[in-house]
C-alpha cells in the first residue's frame, strides 16, 4: 500500500531498474485477434521449452530479476492483425509474423539462445524482408502515442506500467496542479473527444467543474458498437492503466470521487483486464480512499452493456448504467448537468482518456505540435476491407486517406482498384478517389460529408456494390434503433425497404428522390445522434455513385456484379457440348436440353447459386 508520493517514486525506480535488467523479452500478442489464432498456446509452448532447456524465464516482472532471465509476457494488441499470431523479441526489435506452435522451438534455440534472426518468420513484401518491427511500412508511417505501449508491455502488470512511467501524470496532477490548472492544460491542448463528435474535452470538464453538486461522476464510454471498430477494445486490453489514469485525472479536475467504465459484455478480455487493473490499483492504494496520503478519494466500477448500439449515446449509456433501458432523452439538460444518477457527469470515450496522461506529462504546447491546430494529436483507426494490411493503426490528425490506405495499408488487395472508403461506422459517409488527399480531422471530414466517428475505416474496391453498402449499414442502423422517436424508428425502416427493393432488382422510378427526402426528414427531426446521422451512408453513396443506383433501378444491373438477384446466368451455345452435367447438378431444375445439344437456363426458375458454373468443364456457363 502506497501512502505517499515518495513511496510511488521509489516503487517506480525499483521496477524501472527491473525492466532494464531483463536483457531479453518475448512479447506474445495477447490481443483478441491473435488469441483467436492460437497465441496463448504459443505462449505456453515457449514457456515450456525454456523450462525444458533450463533457461531462467519470468512471466511476471520481478523486483530483482536475474540478469540472464528472459521475460515472457502477454502483451496487448500489436495492431498488425492481418499477420497474427505475432511475437516480438527484444532487445532486437524482431517481429515474427504468423507464428505457429511448430516455430516455437526454433525461436528459443536460435533467437533466444543465439540471438539469430529467423528470416522465414519475418514480414516480407515485394521482395523485401523486414527484421525490425519499426522498419515495416505498416508501422513506420504511424505515430503511436495512445498505442505506444500496446504490444510493448505486459498488459496485465501495474508494476510494469509504473516502471515505464505510468501514473506520473496522475502524480503531477495530484500534487503539483490545481483543478483549474488541469482543465486549463486540457483546454489549451485543444483535445477533442475521440468518440466521434469531436467536442472540446476541456470545455466539457470545465462545465462539470462549475456545476455545484454533492456528487459528480466520471464515465468512460467503452461501448464500441460500430461494425469493424476495435480501437477502444485494444486500448482496454493492451494498456488499461493508461485509461484509468486519465479518468483519475478527470476526477481531480472535476471534483468527482467515483467513476464508471461502460464496456460491452462481448469484450470479455477487455473486462477481465480492466478488472485486474482496478484491483491492482486498489491494492497499491492508487484507487480508494485518501490516495497517496491526500484527501483525494476515487473508485472505479465496471458496468457491462448488452451490445445495444444506441447505448453509445450519452443519455442512453447513463440510463443503462442505472439499470434502466438504454434510450436517449430529450436535451437539454445535457449529461454535464444531469448525467449519471441525475448528477453532473464527465462522459468521454476510452481513447480520449488515454490522451490525457500524455498532455499532463508533456504539456499542451508539445501536444499541439502533432497534427493540425484545430484538431491536434493522433487518432486510432481500425483499418479493414479490400486492403493488403488490415489492423489497428494510429496516425496524426491531418494525415490523408492516401497515406493511410496506400502507405500504411499497402494499397488494394489482389491488384484491385480503389473505389471508396467508409469512415465513421454505420453513421459515416463514403469517400471516393477525389477525397484521397483530404486531411483526416473533424472539420475537414464534416465538410466532405463524412465523420471520424469512432474510427472505423472500411476500404472498398471496384467489386463492391455501393447500393448494397448503403443497404448493409441501413439494416444495421434500423436494427439498432431504440424505437423511441418516430423519425428514426419508421424512417429507417422505410429507407431499408426501398434499398432492399433496389438490390433485388425491383427498384422504381422516384426511389432515389424518396430516399433523399426521407434522409432529410430523419436527419432534421430524430431525437439523438444515431437517428440524425443514420442516413449519411445512403446520402453519401447517392451523391458519389448515383449512376450505380440508376443502373440497379432502370437497367436492372449491378455494375459491380455483386447483387445476387441482379445476376444473369446463361449458357453460351457455341461452347456448350450438351453433356447435361449442369442440368443434373442444378438444385431447382432450371436447366434443360438434349444430350449433345446446347442446354438453356430458365431465368424464371434460376436462383443464381452458381453451382452450374462450377460444374461446367467447358466454361460455357457465364454470368452477365
Amino acid at each position: 500500500m502506497l501512502n505517499s508520493r515518495q513511496q510511488l517514486d521509489d516503487l517506480r525506480a525499483v521496477y524501472r531498474h527491473s525492466i532494464e535488467q531483463e536483457k531479453k523479452r518475448i512479447l506474445v500478442c495477447g490481443g483478441t485477434g491473435c488469441v483467436s489464432s492460437g497465441s496463448l498456446d504459443i505462449f505456453e509452448r515457449l514457456k515450456q521449452l525454456m523450462q525444458d532447456r533450463g533457461i531462467a524465464c519470468s512471466v511476471e516482472l520481478q523486483k530483482e530479476p536475474h540478469q540472464d532471465s528472459v521475460g515472457l509476457k502477454k502483451s496487448g494488441c500489436h495492431g498488425f492483425c492481418e499477420m497474427g499470431p505475432l511475437v516480438r523479441i527484444e532487445p532486437f526489435g524482431y517481429l515474427y509474423v504468423k507464428v505457429q506452435l511448430s516455430d516455437c522451438e526454433e525461436i528459443v534455440d536460435r533467437t533466444i539462445l543465439k540471438g539469430e534472426h529467423i528470416e522465414r518468420l519475418a514480414y516480407q513484401r515485394d521482395g523485401m524482408m523486414y527484421r525490425r518491427q519499426e522498419d515495416i511500412p505498416f508501422y513506420k508511417k504511424q505515430t503511436r502515442m495512445v498505442l505506444e505501449h500496446c504490444g510493448h508491455i505486459d498488459a496485465t502488470s501495474i508494476l510494469e506500467y509504473i516502471g515505464i512511467g505510468g501514473y506520473e501524470a496522475f502524480e503531477k496532477a495530484l500534487f503539483d496542479m490545481s483543478a483549474d490548472d488541469i482543465i486549463a492544460e486540457i483546454s489549451d491542448s485543444n483535445l477533442r473527444g475521440r468518440g466521434g463528435g469531436g467536442f472540446p474535452t476541456g470545455k466539457k470538464w470545465s462545465q462539470v467543474r462549475r456545476n455545484q453538486a454533492d456528487k459528480k461522476y466520471i464515465v468512460c464510454n467503452g461501448d464500441e458498437g460500430d461494425p469493424g471498430a476495435f480501437m477502444d477494445r485494444s486500448i482496454m486490453e493492451g494498456d488499461p492503466h493508461r485509461m484509468l489514469e486519465g479518468m483519475m485525472i478527470a476526477g481531480i479536475a472535476c471534483g468527482a470521487d467515483e467513476g464508471y467504465i461502460y464496456v460491452r459484455a462481448e469484450y470479455p478480455m477487455a473486462v477481465m483486464r480492466l478488472r485486474t487493473a482496478i484491483e491492482q490499483a486498489e491494492q497499491l492504494g492508487l484507487l480508494g480512499d485518501h490516495i497517496l496520503g491526500t484527501d483525494f478519494c476515487f473508485r472505479i466500477h465496471i458496468s457491462r452493456g448488452a451490445g445495444a448500439f444506441v447505448c453509445g449515446e450519452g443519455s442512453a449509456l447513463t440510463s443503462s448504467i442505472e439499470g434502466k433501458r438504454g434510450m436517449p432523452r430529450v436535451k437539454p439538460p445535457r449529461t454535464v448537468e444531469h448525467g449519471l444518477f441525475d448528477k453532473p457527469t464527465v462522459l468521454n470515450n476510452v481513447e480520449t482518456y488515454a490522451n490525457v496522461p500524455i498532455i499532463i506529462r508533456k504539456g499542451a504546447d508539445w501536444y499541439k505540435t502533432v497534427g493540425p491546430e484545430n484538431s491536434p494529436g493522433t487518432k486510432a483507426f481500425a483499418l479493414t476491407g479490400n486492403i493488403v494490411n488490415t489492423g489497428l493503426i494510429e496516425v496524426p490528425m491531418g494525415a490523408t486517406l492516401r497515406d493511410v490506405i496506400f502507405d500504411i495499408g499497402g494499397g488494394m488487395r489482389d491488384g484491385g482498384t480503389f473505389k471508396a472508403v467508409q469512415i465513421g461506422g454505420p453513421s459515416g459517409g463514403c469517400l471516393i478517389t477525389a477525397d484521397l488527399d483530404l486531411p483526416l480531422d473533424f472539420d475537414s471530414l464534416k465538410k466532405a460529408g463524412g465523420m471520424i466517428g469512432s474510427g472505423g475505416l472500411v476500404v472498398m474496391d471496384e467489386k463492391t456494390c455501393m447500393v448494397e453498402v448503403a443497404r448493409f449499414f441501413m439494416n444495421f442502423t434500423q436494427n439498432e434503433s431504440c424505437g423511441k422517436c418516430v423519425p428514426c424508428r419508421e424512417g429507417t425502416k422505410r429507407m431499408l425497404e426501398i434499398l432492399e427493393r433496389i438490390v433485388a432488382g425491383e427498384g422504381r422510378d422516384g426511389d432515389i428522390e424518396l430516399l433523399e427526402e426521407l434522409a432529410d426528414t430523419i436527419s432534421s427531426t430524430a431525437l439523438c445522434g444515431l437517428g440524425k446521422t443514420a442516413a449519411l451512408p445512403v446520402i453519401s453513396t447517392i451523391k458519389n455513385f448515383r449512376a450505380e443506383y440508376e443502373a440497379h433501378i432502370y437497367d436492372k444491373k449491378c455494375p459491380a456484379g455483386a447483387c445476387q438477384k441482379l445476376k444473369r446466368i446463361y449458357i453460351d451455345p457455341d461452347l456448350c457440348r450438351g453433356c447435361s452435367k449442369c442440368s443434373r447438378v442444378c438444385p431447382v431444375s432450371a436447366i434443360s436440353g438434349q444430350i449433345k445439344s446446347a442446354f438453356v437456363i430458365d431465368s424464371g426458375k434460376c436462383i443464381k447459386c452458381g453451382t452450374c458454373i462450377d460444374a461446367c468443364a467447358f466454361h460455357a456457363i457465364k454470368e452477365g
